[in-house]
């Protein structure tokens, strides 16, 4: 299961490569946006895609319900842009990741993220940077760090270069970081 806010690259990365796999599948796209392109995405490669509003995730309980009826065996977050709820938080426990285009506990938190991250490692003159996996606590960015990988910063590089630079360390890596999960799981 995916929560995604925006277009969507991660979960149709994610989407692909599961795909391919006898052990595993992506059972359902959420979005807390009705325009994300990640919905449209989904719903082209088969996948269940839908959009909930703030009170389904935090007032009533919708989300949690269909989460506790889904029973997902991992939670992924990619460019999800709300703070998860304690009690789904508590329902699954260390079922929930995320990722930040950033090596944590650096650069993270409330309002750091894509090229908000990007430009603060540009201009603090960083010599390396690269992504996290972290499982989901109750604070942005705080959970344990599952998974670590750098690149290099060289002086040319423009928070855009950056970016594209992480975008491949989450292609390549975030699909491997689940499945390892998953397995561990069995």
């Amino acid at each position: 299961m995916i929560f995604a806010s925006g277009t969507g690259t991660n979960a149709e990365n994610i989407i692909k490569f599961f795909q391919k796999s006898p052990q595993a599948r992506v059972v359902a796209v959420f979005s807390n946006k009705r325009s994300a392109k990640v919905l449209r995405k989904a719903h082209n490669l088969k996948i269940k895609a839908l959009h909930f509003d703030w009170a389904a995730l935090y007032d009533s309980n919708e989300v949690l319900h269909i989460l506790e009826d889904i029973n997902p065996d991992l939670i992924v977050l990619a460019g999800f842009m709300w703070i998860f709820p304690e009690d789904i938080i508590k329902d699954f426990p260390d079922k929930i990741i995320n990722i930040h285009p950033a090596l944590l506990p650096k650069y993270g938190g409330k309002g750091m993220y894509g090229m908000k991250v990007h430009q603060a490692i540009i201009e603090n003159k960083e010599k390396e940077s690269g992504i996290s996996i972290h499982y989901v606590s109750e604070k942005y960015d705080e959970g344990e760090v599952i998974f670590q990988a750098t690149i290099e910063i060289s002086a040319a590089d423009t928070p855009e270069v950056l970016a594209e630079k992480i975008h491949h360390l989450e292609y390549k890596h975030f699909p491997e970081v689940i499945q390892q999960l998953l397995e561990n799981k069995k």
